[in-house]
């Protein structure tokens, strides 16, 4: 089925397969942080990423909103959607954490009375910064119609993940998503991964962190942290 390498990023690789609209996600046990300045092997993380992000795309399938996501091939691998990237990034947030906490200089782990969503224009060099609407629109990232619905899309998963995460015993304090167009249909769809890569992830009762911050904070321990995360969400 997997034929070329049509892209090689940092923590996976995509392949094309014989279905010109579907592809195949491989996850390596790469680690990265700070947009790229800070990077490790952590052998098994792949492993992890891959289980975790299949999880998350397949319930969020389930509920209706539409993924990338087709099936978990093996331990590395997913079949995926083949999508049209758009170079946007919406971040749900249920807390002030990280870079928004001190950019707004509130205390790390604020919980406000409602959630926040920014849109992020995904852009490495220029480190992703926040855009509103109009400068989405201008830069031709994506019509005034399609933010809405990407921006909908998003609050609706936030909450989706939120709630499962809940009944882990895990709180989901933010959540990256990321979006782009099937190639089959031009629907815009969820796509990437969600995992502890791209969430920050708390234990409810300890404010444990069970994320990627414990790679970026030198925590230690960031295999079992996600260990943790896969074998609570399996046990829902």
């Amino acid at each position: 089925m997997k034929k070329e390498l049509i892209f090689e990023g940092n923590e996976k690789r995509i392949y094309a397969v014989d279905d010109p609209n579907k592809v195949i996600f491989h996850y390596n046990d790469v680690i990265v942080a700070y947009n790229n300045v800070k990077r490790a092997r952590l052998k098994g993380k792949g492993v992890l990423t891959n289980k975790i992000s299949a999880l998350l795309l397949d319930y969020l399938n389930a509920c209706g909103i539409p993924t990338h996501f087709i099936e978990r091939l093996d331990d590395r691998e997913q079949l995926c959607r083949k999508i049209e990237i758009i170079p946007l990034e919406v971040v749900v947030h249920n807390r002030m954490a990280g870079t928004l906490a001190s950019k707004l200089g509130v205390e790390d782990g604020f919980k406000p009375a409602n959630t926040i969503v920014d849109l992020c224009y995904n852009n490495d060099e220029l480190g992703d910064p926040l855009v509103n609407r109009d400068q989405a629109v201008a830069l031709n990232l994506a019509t005034y119609e399609e933010l809405d619905l990407i921006l909908s899309m998003a609050r609706k998963a936030g909450k989706l993940l939120t709630d499962l995460f809940h009944k882990a015993r895990i709180e989901l304090v933010d959540a990256k998503i990321e979006f782009g167009r099937a190639s089959d249909t031009g629907e815009i769809i969820i796509s990437d991964e969600i995992s502890p890569d791209t969430c920050r992830l708390w234990d409810e009762k300890t404010q444990e962190k069970l994320d990627k911050d414990r790679f970026r904070l030198d925590l230690g321990d960031v295999i079992a942290a996600y260990a943790k995360v896969l074998e609570r969400l399996e046990s829902v």
